[in-house]
């Protein structure tokens, strides 16, 4: 969310001097996007090349990643749009310009959808492979033919999930946003103060519940995992491709998301004057960018999480018993695990 200076006349005295200057937003989101897009349409690309040259082995793994990178790619389409934005933007900044470019309501609108796409649908992708890894590892005799099959169930719900998610925030966005802006958000009237704090309080329940339910899974998992018993060759590997997808969907959290919510949480109260804290406001919104630029950043490492899993997804077990990371399945349909 980026909004304008607070206008609005209860606020004025408390933070009429928590102006700062953050003109190099223009600079830095030209730089950042551009990297993001030239990386991950690297990493994604390889990622699909590997998906199309590896075995065809359909598992509830297998169909996460794929709504994974399906979201990915959404968002890498919106950063061309998103660079010649902040490039008008710079050009009539820095030539002091009285025509500034102004982009319309329907530009805004499918810019902000396909970054709602990306963002919550990479969040509640991998929730689902970190459930699908408890369920892996924690409750291992579960049918896979039937984990497959609630994949795909659990896929479509959630696609249209973050459809509606991305269809309404925009438009949420869009009541309260300047009359003649119509990419930024204004906070000058109660009734738009309202409007943003719910949209505020949408985008925070959509990223904590699925939080929860990620750090629960994940504890189970681990301390399955950690406990002492002997393995094969075979399960040890297994072991050890399950950890490292663990620590992988754990750090695009903690480096992506988690710094963008909180920051966001802190900008957006400072900013409607619920939580008049001049250093706050100051703070906040001088690290909008780079926290951003850092949420955005997870379109190019979703496909590290696919090179691990791909190594589970595509691995054909010994025929015999399975174990916690480890279950036998019909040939042809690969692991889930």
């Amino acid at each position: 969310m980026e909004m304008r200076n607070m206008t609005h006349e209860p606020y004025v005295s408390q933070l009429s001097n928590c102006t700062v200057d953050t003109s190099y937003r223009f600079t830095f989101y030209q730089v950042s996007y551009s990297v993001i897009f030239l990386v991950g349409f690297a990493t994604n690309g390889m990622a699909v090349r590997r998906q199309c040259l590896s075995p065809c082995t359909v598992n509830s793994t297998a169909i996460y990643m794929a709504s994974l990178l399906a979201a990915d790619l959404f968002f890498l389409v919106s950063l061309p749009l998103r660079i010649y934005y902040y490039h008008q933007k710079a050009q009539a900044f820095y030539s002091e310009s009285s025509s500034a470019w102004t982009p319309g309501a329907v530009y805004c609108q499918l810019t902000f959808t396909l970054k709602y796409i990306s963002l919550y649908g990479g969040i509640f992708f991998l929730v689902c492979i970190a459930v699908d890894r408890y369920f892996a590892v924690v409750h291992p005799l579960a049918s896979t033919p039937r984990r497959l099959r609630v994949a795909q169930l659990v896929s479509g719900g959630i696609w249209c999930l973050v459809l509606g998610l991305s269809v309404c925030l925009p438009l949420l966005r869009s009541a309260a946003a300047h009359r003649h802006r119509p990419c930024l958000l204004d906070p000058s009237s109660q009734h738009h103060r309202t409007i943003i704090l719910i949209a505020l309080g949408v985008v925070l329940g959509s990223f904590l519940l699925p939080t929860a339910l990620l750090l629960f899974s994940y504890c189970r998992v681990l301390s399955v995992l950690r406990q002492p018993r002997q393995r094969s060759r075979s399960q040890h590997r297994s072991r050890r491709h399950t950890l490292t997808v663990i620590y992988w969907v754990l750090a695009v959290f903690l480096f992506c998301f988690v710094p963008y919510h909180i920051n966001l949480l802190g900008y957006t109260l400072t900013h409607v004057g619920l939580l008049p804290n001049c250093f706050l406001a100051k703070v906040t919104k001088a690290i909008h960018p780079v926290v951003l630029s850092l949420a955005s950043s997870n379109c190019c490492l979703n496909p590290l999480i696919y090179y691990f899993s791909s190594k589970l997804v595509h691995r054909e077990p010994a025929s015999g018993g399975g174990s916690e990371t480890e279950r036998v399945t019909p040939k042809g349909q690969g692991l889930s695990t």
